[in-house]
């Protein structure tokens, strides 16, 4: 800490103490710390070899590793799916904008201190926080009429925001990151049906995942843009939608985004903490700074209102999240290595391999452990790797030309055919998928 929050005067050390009203609030603290420490995303990170950080060189910034990265990839994925059925269209803007476009936007005045900014040429140029301005731009390119509307635009964006070295946080805060960023543009009497079609999703996506979830509507701060009238408009939008939609909220006043107010949802992890996750703005002040209009029913032009929104908001604070929920143990569709092949003794290496390409070949992510180590050894490792699935061939195996399945948590399922395994795993990656309007596809 700072004397009186000025980083020019001297650090200073800040104590604190928390108090509890009786032994047993106090020992479920401590417990909630235990438990925390072993979920910790950044032990397991290491230790799951899912990614790395390089302070010396890139700080705030993550090294993906390759199964960190798969499941990066398989997320993507699955939510891109997600948004092309849900009537999204995938766009893509670039990393600098010049500077009098952030200005334009209102981004330099209120918002400058977190962004970064470079030079090229003689022209002055903002890397992009957010992606709001280039979605704009997109749909300004064209003339847009009523029946073209709403319009979403869908990008799972790359960002840099300048966050102080002292609150960087593993995944949970970092300065590069990627957002699930949406954008729609509509008419003002389609925005509560949009709104209410985006806590949908939230619900849904939360329902998947078996997260619980606490709703704010954020509202006007001090620094701000926009007309009193606008603000309102835009919060009773909010607020309707919420009440629409039957979830207790309640009003964080000041705490809305400059150019319009929030719902802002928090998850509740399976130990309590909460994590800022979704939001939703509502925004009519920038469609009008960057002019965009549609053409109405009677043949004049009119001003959209844009609805600003994440899901998952940061993909690396949710994995960061997912990790410390499971522990490690992430789902079986989202899980790196679904099933690991583990031999007894080098008789059963050619069988192992065989089975290997087979259970790829329908589409299970699956390796082979053929290292001449006892088989105690190989199965403690792959339960220390969370993999969901131990398919253990032995002798009794190779004749039988099946596998003895073993489940992380300790489970023995006994032998079963290549087939029987694969249909397995699929039912168990589909399961988190049978609640709600998602579906869950190996393609």
């Amino acid at each position: 800490a700072y004397w009186r929050g000025d980083e020019k005067n001297p650090m200073l050390s800040r104590l604190y103490g928390t108090a509890f009203a009786d032994e047993k609030a106090l020992a479920a603290y401590l417990k909630q710390l235990e438990e925390a420490k072993r979920r910790d995303h950044r032990k397991l990170g290491r230790e799951l070899n899912l990614f790395t950080f390089q302070e010396d060189v890139a700080p705030g910034m993550v090294f993906w590793l390759p199964k960190g990265m798969l499941v990066r990839a398989i997320l993507e994925d699955f939510w891109r799916k997600e948004h092309l059925k849900r009537g999204y269209d995938m766009v893509q803007g670039p990393q600098l904008l010049r500077v009098e476009t952030w200005q334009r936007s209102g981004h330099y005045d209120h918002y400058r201190e977190n962004m970064y900014f470079t030079q090229i040429e003689e022209d002055a140029y903002g890397i992009k926080p957010m992606n709001c301005i280039a979605h704009m731009l997109i749909y300004r390119h064209e003339t847009r009429s009523y029946r073209d509307l709403p319009q979403r635009y869908f990008e799972l964006g790359v960002v840099h925001r300048h966050e102080k070295s002292g609150v960087l946080h593993g995944l949970l805060r970092v300065r590069q990151f990627t957002q699930d960023d949406a954008h729609i543009l509509c008419a003002p009497e389609q925005l509560e049906g949009e709104i209410l079609e985006v806590i949908h999703l939230i619900r849904d996506l939360m329902r998947l995942f078996g997260f619980q979830y606490k709703v704010a509507v954020s509202t006007r701060p001090e620094s701000s843009i926009g007309t009193d009238e606008a603000w309102e408009l835009a919060t009773s939008a909010l607020i309707q939608a919420v009440e629409k939609a039957g979830l207790p909220y309640e009003i964080n006043a000041g705490d809305g985004a400059f150019y319009g107010p929030k719902i802002d949802v928090r998850l509740l992890d399976c130990i309590g903490r909460e994590w800022q996750c979704s939001t939703i703005q509502v925004d009519f002040t920038l469609p009008e700074r960057f002019d965009l209009t549609y053409v109405g029913r009677d043949g004049e032009r009119h001003r959209p209102v844009m609805v600003h929104r994440a899901i998952m908001g940061s993909l690396e604070r949710f994995i960061g999240v997912l990790i410390e929920q499971f522990a490690g143990a992430l789902p079986t569709w989202l899980a790196p290595e679904q099933a690991r092949l583990l031999t007894v003794t080098e008789s059963g290496d050619a069988t192992v391999r065989r089975m290997r390409d087979q259970l790829q070949a329908l589409g299970i992510r699956v390796t082979a452990d053929t290292r001449n180590e006892k088989l105690g050894f190989k199965v403690r490792e792959a339960q220390l790797a969370k993999v969901p699935y131990i398919l253990v061939v032995g002798e009794k195996e190779v004749q039988a030309d099946g596998v003895n399945v073993r489940l992380r948590g300790g489970e023995n399922l006994g032998l079963k055919s290549i087939a029987d395994v694969a249909a397995l795993i699929r039912a168990d990656a589909e399961e988190p998928f049978k609640q709600g309007g998602m579906r869950y596809s190996f393609a």
